[in-house]
């Protein structure tokens, strides 16, 4: 099968902790002579067709969309010496085969995914994709526009029910959420999560006209700029502190303004990788820090791996329902090593609103 990913042709390398996936901080540079450095370029592939586990769909995937893991893994992960590694962690397509032990799905069903971080991704032809992982393809999004939402829409519902703790099923009355990077990815669909399934008082970050406008059509009561201190910005439009903060981008420069702008007793979810988080002052409030990594399920095979089908299948119905949008801004043509390069390139610019997708190859 015709993929896309990046060689190790070296006689050096290493696997890193996740079998081949490798570390899951740094954010890397497009910047220099080799703005692809690390792991050198991105190109075409010919690689064998993946054999399916028990619980496997091989899905001819027909869109996928980038996300900053996968900018980070590539700057970070190499794959093992004289390999080739696959990236991608967005899918969307139709099922082509599945595993003995599969119970949910049949081949012709047009699915949705975001993946695991430790099996090859989505840049090419055919994946495989534990069923576990995998939720029904809205039907009223193509392929290009489902495929925005998969890793984006898991990471914030994640976030919002598991790791916040807000109420699932029912609009609870009163708290404040404030999104630091509200116009990136995760913060796109977080708005929308937040202000149509809960009664929290919305407020999200941005700092361009542009993407201030973006905040408020999804659905944020107040945007407030993250260029200064973040608990000045909030008391400038009225607010003396938030209960809640899910800090998606630069927590680590925030972090002595989230201090000061979370109330008593308050919650932090972090999606992010600081180099350090020293939460040793955050006790005189008795404040909570709460890590969502999407992968988590996935990597340590929980028990509750399946909940991350049931949430896909539900946020399909809300997008189905008119509650929750796409988040595409952008798209860029057919899966290809250029095409996904100048991705790369924009994601890694910081300055991306909503999700870039790409067509299949």
């Amino acid at each position: 099968m015709q993929a896309i990913g990046y060689r190790n042709p070296g006689p050096l390398g290493g696997t890193g902790p996740l079998g081949g996936a490798g570390p899951l901080g740094g954010a890397g540079s497009l910047g220099g002579a080799n703005p692809l450095g690390g792991a050198g370029p991105l190109v075409s592939l010919d690689m064998p067709q993946p054999e399916l586990r028990p619980r496997d769909l091989l899905v001819r995937v027909r869109a996928v969309s980038v996300n900053p893991v996968d900018t980070k893994q590539r700057m970070n992960a190499a794959p093992p010496p004289g390999t080739a590694r696959i990236l991608g962690f967005d899918a969307t397509g139709i099922v082509e085969a599945v595993g003995p032990d599969v119970r949910h799905y049949r081949v012709g069903d047009a699915v949705w995914y975001a993946g695991a971080i430790d099996r090859p991704g989505s840049n090419a032809e055919f994946q495989a994709v534990d069923e576990r992982l995998v939720g029904h393809k809205p039907a009223s999004l193509d392929f290009a526009d489902a495929a925005a939402l998969p890793l984006t829409a898991i990471t914030a519902w994640e976030l919002l029910f598991d790791r916040l703790g807000q109420p699932h099923g029912r609009k609870a009355a009163g708290g404040t959420l404030l999104i630091v990077g509200g116009a990136g990815g995760v913060g796109s669909i977080l708005i929308q999560l937040a202000r149509r399934l809960t009664g929290l008082t919305v407020i999200a970050t941005a700092s361009r006209p542009e993407t201030v406008a973006w905040v408020k059509d999804l659905g944020a009561h107040h945007a407030i700029d993250h260029s200064g201190p973040l608990d000045e910005a909030l008391k400038a439009i009225g607010f003396d502190g938030v209960e809640m903060i899910a800090s998606l981008t630069q927590t680590e420069r925030h972090l002595d303004a989230i201090l000061r702008a979370l109330k008593p007793q308050g919650r932090l979810a972090v999606i992010d990788d600081p180099k350090t988080l020293d939460i040793v002052p955050f006790k005189r409030k008795s404040l909570s820090v709460h890590w969502e990594l999407m992968f988590t399920r996935s990597l340590f095979g929980t028990p509750d791996m399946d909940e991350q089908r049931r949430l896909l299948d539900e946020v399909s119905a809300l997008v189905d329902a008119g509650v929750i949008r796409s988040t595409v801004t952008e798209r860029l043509g057919t899966l290809s090593p250029q095409t996904l390069t100048e991705a790369h390139r924009r994601v890694e610019s910081g300055r991306t609103i909503g999700k870039i997708v790409l067509g299949g190859l």
